[in-house]
């Protein structure tokens, strides 16, 4: 079987990884069902896995596995997960990516695995207060494609904001192409684009922190 990642790669993302601080869980949840790049999703976090001893990651099917695919509120697959490993608890970071994390998105996963391990969202006080204060669940999906230079960036933001206050918020990069009925949902025509709470607002292109911050606000307040 040929690799997913080439030696370059591996070079570059092992010299990223040498610092990361705290050990972090990579879940990946599969499905024997209609699940064309399940495979391939298993193998590129297998090998990326290996990478550093930081790293750990566990294998789910959504069907056999549904109390635990519940729990992450899932309903598609391929789907990774970076939670906190703290001691034998796993602790849920609201971080999620649906659809092979492969392209450009290769930068947010890794950038993923760095902010997970850091435990710290590097925020600006104002957004942290904010999320820390929400009093209602808030969803944010990222929708992308692999040849989107821009998306890592809207991804990596919505994750940042999951990260300060997972017990309310959950932030999900999806990979439009191969969720096309999600994407048509929310009339996305072009990436990035962020929906906030299912489409109570929507946000086009990788805006700044304080642009998405006040769009939030917005859809929050109404």
């Amino acid at each position: 079987m040929t690799n997913v990642l080439d030696d370059y790669a591996v070079k570059q993302i092992k010299e990223l990884f040498a610092d990361l601080e705290e050990p972090v869980q990579i879940l990946f949840f599969g499905s024997k069902e209609n699940c064309d790049y399940c495979d391939q999703t298993r193998q590129l976090l297998e090998e990326l896995a290996t990478l550093s001893d930081k790293l750990e990651l566990s294998v789910h099917d959504i069907e056999d596995d549904a109390e635990l695919a519940a729990a992450y509120n899932l309903d598609k697959a391929p789907v990774t997960i970076i939670a906190a490993k703290n001691g034998d608890e796993v602790a849920d970071q609201g971080i999620q990516f649906s659809g092979i994390p492969s392209g450009h998105e290769l930068t947010t996963l890794i950038n993923d695995v760095i902010l997970v391990s850091s435990r710290d969202s590097g925020l600006d006080q104002e957004t942290r207060d904010f999320l820390k204060g929400l009093d209602e669940p808030l969803l944010l999906q990222v929708f992308v494609t692999p040849t989107c230079p821009y998306c890592p960036r809207a991804v990596f933001l919505a994750h940042q904001m999951a990260m300060e206050n997972p017990r309310m918020v959950r932030a999900e990069g999806v990979e439009s192409m191969e969720f096309p009925e999600l994407a048509q949902k929310f009339f996305v025509s072009g990436v990035p684009q962020t929906v906030i709470n299912s489409g109570t607002a929507m946000v086009v292109g990788a805006v700044p922190e304080q642009n998405l911050l006040s769009e939030i606000r917005q859809a929050v307040a109404s």
